[in-house]
């Protein structure tokens, strides 16, 4: 084998190695299914139940994604005051699937299910996700407490906030009905 061919091989090589081990490729996948995250979240599985979207619920929810919200209900699961919620909410491109765990008015859990995007997919590690426990809704519907950003990942980590701020707020909407009844 004469040089220039060695050297050929070797930077397709090291190419190639580096496209494998790139964050590009690692940023996207599928890490836990929804059936799955609420079995982990609850001792017992709850059974699914319904938020309608009335105007009001869905003009805060509006005002809370800065987009208009789809669909005529939200599912969730809820044992005594604590909620579990798996939303989408679009990255850059595409959605990212996120279960949020709210527990009387406070998240307890925040965890990436599924991440679409090439970029930002730091946002599904714990190191990150752990700084949305114990926040709580404002008057205003926008988290009470900040949260660091990720170089690179501005906008997965605005929907991931969006998600937090819209699960605080819907699991309001289920618990003061239920605390009215």
């Amino acid at each position: 084998m004469n040089k220039k061919t060695l050297k050929s091989l070797i930077l397709m090589g090291s190419v190639l190695l580096t496209s494998l081990t790139s964050p590009l490729v690692i940023a996207k996948g599928f890490f836990q299914s929804g059936p799955d995250f609420i079995a982990e979240v609850f001792q017992q599985q709850p059974n699914a139940k319904v938020l309608w979207l009335t105007d009001d619920i869905r003009e805060n929810a509006k005002v809370i994604l800065g987009r208009p919200v789809k669909g005529l209900r939200v599912r969730y699961h809820q044992f005594d005051l604590t909620t579990a919620w798996i939303l989408e909410e679009i990255g850059k491109e595409m959605p990212i699937t996120i279960g949020v765990v709210v527990t009387d008015n406070e998240i307890a859990r925040v965890k990436i299910l599924a991440y679409r995007e090439s970029r930002g997919g730091e946002v599904r590690y714990s190191a990150y996700t752990k700084q949305y426990l114990g926040a709580a809704l404002t008057d205003n519907n926008r988290l009470d407490q900040s949260i660091d950003g990720i170089t690179g990942a501005t906008l997965s980590v605005w929907a991931v906030n969006k998600v937090a701020a819209l699960a605080l707020y819907y699991h309001a909407q289920v618990t003061q009905s239920r605390d009215s009844t």
